[in-house]
């Protein structure tokens, strides 16, 4: 931001920062547990294979057939034991089966107080996001101030470049307060 010419340049790159810091969320919470079966809660595993971490779904074909069960059909057997061992470990509460050459992850339902502990993280994902918002909003502000200061903006268009800021942080961070709702909804639906 410190080479902008102008208060749009600043709002610009803020509105792409800020749309990062919505989608990482999106991302986030999509990891997090509901009642259904989703191959997205694995995307955080990563197993041992020839001496590196890789991703699950690098090492297997990954399906729900139904709302209840996660199939995993490893590419290469032998990895079946490793894959099983990654998911255990994973602290998501699952626990995988096989018969040889598919893993079964059945998706337990949650109980009250699991479904109360997963939205108390959900709660702490958004407040991290939201503090990125704001951090991301304080630069700005100090970029279109900085403008002023060297006389590159008028007085007008930095109170208009701050009203912008402010509001452009508001949409943001509402965004993410309604995908959090949605997600808050979802974990407690049983």
């Amino acid at each position: 931001m410190e080479n902008a010419e102008t208060t749009n340049d600043i709002l610009k790159v803020t509105r792409g920062r800020m749309d990062k810091t919505v989608e990482d969320f999106q991302r986030e919470i999509s990891h997090i547990r509901t009642g259904r079966a989703s191959v997205t809660l694995l995307d955080g595993i990563r197993v041992e294979y020839y001496g590196s971490l890789t991703p699950l779904n690098q090492l297997s074909k990954l399906t729900t057939p139904d709302a209840t069960l996660i199939v995993l059909q490893p590419f290469d057997p032998a990895m079946i034991a490793p894959i099983e061992k990654a998911i255990q470990t994973a602290d998501l509460g699952l626990n995988p089966s096989n018969d040889g050459k598919v893993i079964r992850v059945p998706i337990p339902p949650l109980t009250e107080e699991r479904r109360k502990d997963m939205v108390k993280h959900l709660h702490s994902v958004l407040e991290s996001h939201k503090t990125a918002a704001r951090n991301i909003r304080r630069d700005a502000k100090d970029a279109i101030q900085k403008l002023f200061k060297d006389k590159k903006v008028g007085e007008d268009d930095e109170h208009r470049g701050l009203d912008d800021l402010e509001k452009a942080t508001h949409e943001y961070t509402g965004k993410m307060d309604s995908l959090s709702k949605a997600k808050e909804k979802e974990i407690m639906e049983i």
